[in-house]
């Protein structure tokens, strides 16, 4: 380093040193990957520019890097003897290309324009050049920043990126203040299984994106991982991933949802203290600092509108479901499924620069569901949401990404514009596929028959090497068809299940259900539908038995055998254990094959059977409870909320097995997907009473639209 030393100090006699030590380590670590004047001037040629300052231009910072590459590769020949290419005459084309394996590099250095390569300082380099300046670092108050081919592990969860030397020095510098994320060439792994190769995303500010993907490919995963930034997302920016409920204790709902606005918290805390240092100065003890600062506070305060904040927070409180009254509670009095929309609500009112959402319309009811549609189509940062509802797809995302085969595509438009966009793009990757087999094949015919034939040897010869440069297209990779199949039951004569004028509530709560009149056969398709808290979870446990009616009487075939699916079932699987020993636990007595072919039958198939059950993503993790419930050869099945966690593809699946299911089905969905597939009778459970409606679902959700649109 004596030779570099030597120039700096004498270009630069009075350069701060810590941007000396910087310099000399960036150098000293990256001495061997440099092989130009263009990488070195990449990596310290903006360091120069801001040591010189006005007195020198760039011209003269690149003979500086001139002098710097030749004193660390004394071998080089100075770069101002460099030998140029220049062309002295025409250039013919075919006869370069029959010569291009023997001329690639004369070619290549004609024709080809030169890729940055991608910085190869791995993390022990960069922290020796970094930690000359790690003062100076502190004083902006920035961190260290992931390197180059990084390797970083989350529980099994592992990923690794590669990142560019420009972007590491504006992250170490603290310059870099885009609003939009680039992660390119990155992998992510969950223990040996490769969920993302070589994959590259873009996140552009202001645009709404929906993940897409088949259950268990690693949706979920990714998001984790953008989320504790285990890939490379730029620091200044805020990310808020909705993921855990918010914690049950003694702060009321709306408190809790203006708690997570720090700045406004904040403030207001040092308004109070500001004022009562005030106030017990009295009007002898005035202090001018405090009563400036304090004008200052409420300067701050009315800037950002602190005012409004608990209005805002309790309309988007209101649109989830939670009534005034619900607003005054504390956190600790509501369920799970409620404390998730608390938590909905807090990322909603914080507008973090990435909000990160998965599963959002789980536990919501359709009332909430539109109010979140209409909420997020004027969503003013980035959003990257995870649904299996093919409505709000279709209502919500600008952009959707498609997670498939270990790397991820974008499609500008919502999801019936994807679904339409990629069907076309693999017909027609599929036909030039097949055209270029079709050419293959009818080439080497023609070689085959010449290839010992003197005469038309140099044009066999031509053809070989035409089928050797032609550009290698893949076919269609065709996921897997997801098929659920419930078994076929006894048939059971009508009335199989009765519900005549029932009524029913708690002991200690008032009359939840009134009078409600309910008959179902073996051919009922029935959905019932309602806004949260309306009765229908009470409905669906006195259709199974599991609640006895306070008034009326419920009648069911003396061989009816229920299958009743929800979501609790799904939680209160055995973790630790496979799904075939679950089964097996479950219903002792059958051979392995005979449990392996029942999880077949909804598509739990091969190694996936063999898990671990907290290995599985939700939508297998439902699949599982669907096989634990049908063991039993149910003769009518009740299932609640069936579709959260399952991907589009699986509830298209659950419907088309519903459809040749010879056994009654009644369900609660919100899922207008599913509702359309399946339902014959929509029925309409508010004010205590349960109702049909004509029209169906879609008169339903007008219904709902204009009881909105009145509030509003």
């Amino acid at each position: 380093m004596d030779g570099t030393t030597e120039i700096l100090t004498s270009v630069f006699p009075h350069m701060d040193q810590e941007l000396y030590a910087y310099i000399e380590g960036v150098l000293d670590g990256s001495k061997d990957e440099f092989n130009s004047i263009e990488e070195v001037y990449d990596a310290v040629g903006e360091v120069l520019h801001e040591v010189a300052g006005e007195n020198k231009n760039e011209e003269e910072i690149r003979e500086i890097c001139s002098q710097l590459l030749y004193a660390l590769k004394g071998n080089l020949e100075e770069p101002d003897n460099k030998e140029h290419k220049v062309l002295d005459a025409p250039v013919h084309l075919g006869r370069m290309a029959e010569q291009f394996e023997n001329n690639a590099d004369e070619i290549k250095s004609i024709w080809m324009k030169q890729r940055d390569m991608v910085s190869q300082v791995d993390q022990r380099k960069l922290e020796k050049a970094e930690a000359k300046l790690k003062q100076k670092q502190e004083k902006r108050d920035t961190t260290d920043k992931p390197a180059t081919n990084q390797l970083i592990s989350n529980t099994e969860a592992t990923a690794s990126q590669s990142v560019s030397k420009k972007e590491i020095k504006l992250e170490a510098k603290g310059m870099n203040k885009t609003q939009d994320i680039r992660i390119e060439n990155f992998d992510v792994a969950f223990g040996d299984k490769i969920l993302l190769q070589g994959a590259d995303l873009t996140l552009v500010n202001g645009r709404r994106y929906g993940l897409v993907g088949r259950n268990g490919i690693g949706k979920s995963t990714l998001l984790r991982m953008i989320s504790m930034r285990q890939l490379m997302i730029p620091s200044h920016l805020s990310v808020l991933h909705v993921e855990q409920e918010v914690v049950g204790d003694d702060t009321l709902a709306l408190q809790s949802v203006l708690e997570c606005d720090e700045v406004r918290q904040r403030l207001l805390r040092e308004e109070q203290e500001l004022t009562a240092r005030v106030n017990a100065a009295g009007s002898d003890g005035d202090d001018p600092l405090t009563n400036s600062r304090l004008a200052q506070v409420y300067a701050e305060l009315e800037h950002i509108e602190a005012d409004k904040a608990p209005a805002r927070a309790s309309v988007i409180l209101a649109g989830l479901g939670f009534s005034a009254t619900m607003q005054r509670k504390a956190t600790r009095e509501f369920s799970g499924g409620w404390r998730m929309r608390i938590a909905l609500a807090r990322a909603l009112f914080s507008k973090p620069d990435i909000l990160l959402l998965d599963e959002p319309t789980n536990m919501l009811d359709m009332k909430a569901i539109i109010w979140l549609e209409t909420y997020l189509q004027n969503w003013p940062t980035t959003l990257l949401v995870v649904s299996h509802d093919r409505k709000f797809l279709d209502a919500v995302p600008t952009d959707i990404i498609h997670f498939h085969s270990h790397r991820l595509e974008c499609y500008r438009g919502n999801y019936e514009v994807f679904v339409k966009t990629m069907t076309e793009k693999l017909k027609n990757q599929q036909r030039e596929y097949e055209a270029q087999q079709q050419f293959k094949a009818h080439v080497q015919e023609f070689i085959d028959k010449f290839r010992y034939n003197a005469k038309r040897a140099s044009l066999v010869q031509s053809k070989i090497k035409m089928l050797e440069k032609l550009p290698e297209l893949k076919a269609v990779e065709k996921e897997a068809i997801v098929t659920l199949r419930f078994p076929d039951p006894e048939q059971l004569s009508p009335p199989v299940l009765q519900l005549d004028e029932v009524s029913f509530n708690y002991e200690t709560s008032v009359s939840i259900l009134s009078r409600v009149n309910l008959s179902a056969n073996m051919q009922s398709r029935i959905c019932i539908v309602g806004d949260n808290g309306s009765g229908k979870t009470t409905l669906l446990k006195l259709l199974t038995g599991e609640l006895e009616p306070t008034g009326g009487f419920r009648h069911a075939h003396r061989n009816l055998k229920i299958g009743y699916f929800n979501q609790h079932h799904v939680d209160q699987l055995d973790m630790s254990v496979s799904s075939v020993e679950f089964l097996a636990g479950k219903f002792p007595g059958k051979s392995s094959e005979e449990y392996r072919r029942q999880l077949g039958r909804f598509g739990v198939t091969g190694d996936l059977s063999l898990q671990p059950i907290a290995s599985l993503s939700g939508g297998q993790k439902s699949r599982v409870a669907f096989a634990a419930m049908s063991m039993l050869f149910p003769n009518f099945l009740i299932l609640d909320e069936p579709t959260n966690h399952l991907d589009v593809e699986t509830i298209e699946a659950l419907g088309e097995a519903l459809n040749k299911f010879t056994g009654g089905v009644v369900l609660v969905s919100h899922d207008e997907q599913l509702i359309q597939l399946v339902c014959k009778e929509l029925w309409v459970c508010t004010e205590g009473t349960v109702h049909t409606i004509e029209g169906g679902f879609v008169e339903y959700r007008r219904a709902v639209e204009n009881e909105l649109a009145a509030q509003a």
